[in-house]
């Protein structure tokens, strides 16, 4: 069936309001198999911590699901749960991650529009030694599927680096919702920029940030590019972030300042500040002393403290905290404890692990 014009224009809609996108970790048992109580649990948190959307079958769910058989019934339980917690109180932006080769992008796709995602976060990992011609032809096969937002992933767990001609070509295609910029580079965050205008598309693709170490200054900076000897000016509007996966409930309030700031015209520099803090936790939450090897432990690790997850297991028995992570965050969590949501959790922990 193909996809309709109207399911795209919602999926635009529903991005442009400029929302705050945890991704989904997976809970796992001691025995590594699927926690269903707690993974219904931490969808229940994110919601009640006022994410606008949850991003699932990402990275930070780990994109291992695949070989053991998980991905569609982690997606299914997000979507199910999110349903039944929130009723009609307020629409989600549900977006599935989509991996590997085209057939198995395409059949991914499929299988989220039918679980009622509205858009697909595109991964290119799998496609390292192809041509950006043959990338293109790929995202467009997607797109026919599902509305598509662009993924540029950090090099450093997996992702490739792309040039603006490309982000350009990518912007233009129609089913194009929105880019979630996360090479953790700031000369590369410009060639989405500069793509993003150079396609004309920035009225309909939103930018999104990924970028964990810079998160603060994308929320406020506002991006200005040549085109035809005049200045655009480009903005992110919301983040969909591995960072976000912890301390939600203050995450959404971030963004909300972010928002109102940018809409007052005047930034203070307390908040400029609060960069640094930001970019300092997830220093800790994502291991970057040791290349990013924890990171999904580390977002695990401050959820097993906050009671949520009954422990840091991953799919890969070799993936797990980092010599002297423990003690990072131990750090960050001290230094910067204004900025973690420890009593909003242990509030509602109970009634989310019913």
């Amino acid at each position: 069936m193909p996809l309709a014009d109207d399911a795209v224009t919602h999926a635009r809609q529903l991005l442009q309001r400029g929302l705050a996108i945890p991704a989904h970790p997976l809970a796992l048992d001691a025995q590594r198999q699927l926690d269903e109580r707690r993974q219904r649990a931490l969808t229940r948190y994110y919601l009640d911590a006022g994410a606008g959307g949850l991003a699932v079958g990402v990275h930070t769910t780990q994109f291992a699901i695949r070989e053991r058989g998980l991905y569609a019934p982690v997606l299914r339980l997000a979507a199910e749960t999110a349903r039944d917690w929130m009723g009609s109180q307020r629409e989600l932006a549900l977006v599935a991650g989509l991996c590997g080769p085209t057939a198995q992008a395409l059949a991914e796709a499929r299988l989220a529009r039918d679980l009622g995602y509205h858009a697909g976060l595109l991964s290119l990992a799998a496609l390292s030694d192809r041509s950006e011609d043959e990338l293109i032809a790929h995202c467009q096969a997607v797109a026919a599927e599902l509305p598509l937002v662009g993924f540029y992933l950090q090099p450093a767990v997996g992702g490739r680096v792309l040039s603006a001609g490309f982000w350009a070509r990518f912007a233009a295609i129609e089913q194009v919702v929105a880019i979630k910029v996360a090479p953790f580079h700031r000369y590369r965050t410009l060639d989405v920029v500069r793509g993003l205008v150079a396609a004309r598309a920035e009225e309909r693709v939103t930018l999104y940030t990924g970028n964990d170490d810079h998160i603060v200054l994308d929320l406020l900076t506002p991006f200005t590019v040549m085109r035809d000897g005049a200045p655009v000016t480009v903005r992110f509007h919301g983040g969909l972030l591995g960072h976000w996966s912890v301390w939600t409930q203050k995450a959404v309030q971030l963004l909300q300042r972010c928002q109102a700031t940018v809409a007052a015209g005047a930034v203070p520099a307390e908040l400029l500040a609060l960069d640094s803090r930001v970019t300092d936790c997830n220093s800790a939450f994502f291991d970057v002393a040791n290349d990013f090897r924890g990171c999904i432990a580390g977002c695990h690790e401050i959820l097993r403290r906050q009671g949520l997850l009954e422990g840091i297991w991953c799919l890969d028995p070799q993936e797990g905290l980092s010599p002297g992570q423990a003690d990072a965050l131990d750090r960050v969590c001290r230094e910067h404890a204004d900025l973690s949501d420890d009593e909003f959790v242990a509030a509602n922990r109970d009634r989310w692990l019913r």
